[in-house]
């Protein structure tokens, strides 16, 4: 071989295993650590609208620290009859706390919440998935979280669906990115 042929083969080498460890580094930072979602649906409005493409860390999921209340969570849709597999909804309890509603205002353990970014009234939802029957006041069961939309009068949520499995959360919503005039943390 000659040198130039050699060197070129070398180079050419070296580029694709740089292109394989930059790849490989991507999909563990979106599998394991951070991963962008678009938000198709209304019920997180006015903290999140239709269209927000927002990020999500990973990292307190998956290294089973649990959420907390207030956080804002994608998981898996309970509901299988719904056109959406992912959710976005915010954490209202954690297991072990009661969620009660009372003209409108949501309880946890007998006190209301002070929630200024929730538009529109609670109140519990006519309709509810197939087989949940969620009656008031309700003890949010051990490895779940009770969660609701902010846009309370338009949100299929805990109210809809009943409390989430721990189990089916994906990530913690932190950041919008999209679009650039609503920029920063949510």
């Amino acid at each position: 071989m000659v040198p130039q042929q050699h060197s070129f083969v070398r180079s050419l080498l070296e580029w694709v295993v740089i292109f394989a460890l930059v790849f490989v580094f991507f999909i563990f930072i979106r599998w394991f650590v951070v991963e962008p979602y678009r938000v198709p649906t209304g019920s997180m409005e006015p903290t999140i609208e239709v269209g927000d493409q927002v990020l999500a860390q990973k990292v307190t999921i998956n290294l089973g620290m649990g959420v907390n209340q207030g956080d804002i969570v994608v998981f898996r849709n309970p509901d299988g009859a719904s056109d959406h597999d992912i959710l976005v909804k915010r954490v209202i309890a954690t297991a072990g706390q009661t969620v009660d509603l009372q003209g409108g205002v949501v309880y946890v353990d007998g006190e209301p919440l002070s929630e200024a970014y929730a538009q529109g009234d609670s109140y519990p939802l006519a309709a509810q998935a197939d087989g949940v029957s969620v009656g008031f006041p309700y003890t949010v069961p051990e490895g779940c979280v009770w969660v609701m939309g902010d846009n309370r009068e338009n949100s299929a949520d805990s109210r809809y669906f009943g409390a989430v499995p721990e189990d089916d959360l994906i990530a913690v919503v932190f950041f919008r990115y999209w679009p650039f005039d609503r920029l920063g943390g949510v």
